[in-house]
């Protein structure tokens, strides 16, 4: 009897300590949203916005790539955000809020009522919550058809990934600081 609760008692040891490890990798993994799998991005597009079109995907980009330039984590920057005058939805925004983790609620994300002025489907400006280091991000109405196409001919993380592959200068172009203030 002793002998299997000694067995027991090490399966048991043993579980703790897988779970352990669990729990630490997805801890790590939560802090850091510019390592996630394409799949991730998809499940949190659709959880987040209702479905996962290239557009979520385009924001997702847009936000990784002012991160990165603005040297910031999850939290650190805030969004302001602008609809072009015939952008017909603003999904933008919820990859980029996805990718930065920006919210209403945090008043990290702000949604203009005005529009911007014509050719752009939306302009996106970035502002480093600590140093103020900020970029503005245009997005030309072009893109709109390129996204378009994409959903035709793609699946949620084929869209991801075809978001992904084009080069930035075809997506979006910047403005601004990304330096200290």
């Amino acid at each position: 009897m002793l002998h299997r609760e000694s067995e027991v008692s090490g399966m048991l040891t043993a579980v703790l300590k897988a779970l352990t490890r669990l729990v630490m990798v997805l801890a790590l993994g939560a802090g850091s949203a510019r390592a996630q799998a394409p799949e991730q991005w998809v499940e949190w597009g659709d959880r987040i916005h209702g479905g996962f079109g290239s557009l979520v995907a385009l924001g997702i980009r847009i936000g990784l790539d002012a991160s990165q330039r603005l040297g910031a984590q999850r939290r650190e920057l805030i969004v302001d955000y602008t609809d072009g005058p015939n952008t017909p939805c603003a999904c933008v925004v919820d990859g980029i809020a996805i990718a930065v983790s920006a919210s209403l609620g945090q008043r990290t994300l702000r949604l203009a009522h005005a529009r911007t002025e014509e050719g752009l489907l939306a302009r996106v400006v970035f502002t480093h919550r600590s140093h103020g280091g900020s970029l503005s991000y245009e997005i030309p109405y072009e893109v709109l058809g390129l996204m378009q196409d994409i959903n035709r001919e793609e699946q949620a993380a084929g869209r991801f990934r075809a978001v992904m592959s084009i080069d930035p200068a075809r997506l979006f172009r910047l403005a601004g600081n990304a330096g200290r203030n």
